[in-house]
């Protein structure tokens, strides 16, 4: 069998196993009824609002952020070229 058969067969026989998966997935997912879902989520909130802070997701930078100083040579461009301060976007 040639390289480029080989490939061929195993492209499709991938593709046909991913879409078994997504099947079986997405029946696993409607079996849950409206309410069902809608208690899991409020369930998951009320977890996430009564555990403790993660540190490592508490950002450490400064409330207020300072603005950027000015780099010298926009100083001296703007003087030369007569313009007004660059604009940071």
């Amino acid at each position: 069998m040639r390289p480029s058969k080989l490939l061929g067969v195993a492209g499709i026989v991938g593709v046909a196993a991913t879409g078994a998966v997504l099947v079986r997935h997405e029946r696993h997912r409607r079996a849950y009824s409206a309410e069902e879902v809608r208690a899991r989520l409020q369930g998951r909130v009320a977890e996430v609002a009564v555990a403790d802070a993660d540190p490592d997701m508490v950002p450490d930078w400064p409330a207020e952020v300072q603005r950027p100083k000015r780099h010298p040579l926009e100083a001296l461009l703007s003087s030369v070229m007569r313009i007004g301060p660059l604009r940071r976007f």
